[in-house]
């Protein structure tokens, strides 16, 4: 089963540089987590009055173990104490096992 990291940006002081920050560094830092097996962001829009995240990560792995052991790994530190260099909105994570309702 899949489990999945979810992670919501708040609006940074200065966007330019956090989209900067976040292609030139932090991607490559995250990449770099053994067990990622799939890496997907977007930038956010508000479907209704109350505010959208500025940005929007999810980064699968193939088990809830596959993801404690990246996080708990070199890599998955380097990437988890990146954030504090860009994220100035904030960053709010969760995880979770997916449950595929399509069908």
């Amino acid at each position: 089963m899949t489990h999945r990291l979810l992670v919501q940006y708040g609006r940074p002081t200065d966007p330019a540089a956090f989209d900067r920050h976040y292609r030139d560094v932090h991607v490559p830092l995250a990449r770099a987590i053994p067990g990622l097996v799939r890496f997907e962001l977007g930038h956010a829009e508000a479907l209704g009055e109350a505010a959208a995240p500025y940005l929007v990560a999810t980064l699968d792995f193939e088990s809830a173990e596959a993801f404690a052991a990246g996080m708990q790994s070199p890599e998955g530190a380097a990437a988890a104490g990146d954030v504090g260099n860009f994220a100035t909105g904030g960053a709010t994570l969760s995880h979770y096992d997916v449950e595929d309702v399509t069908g």
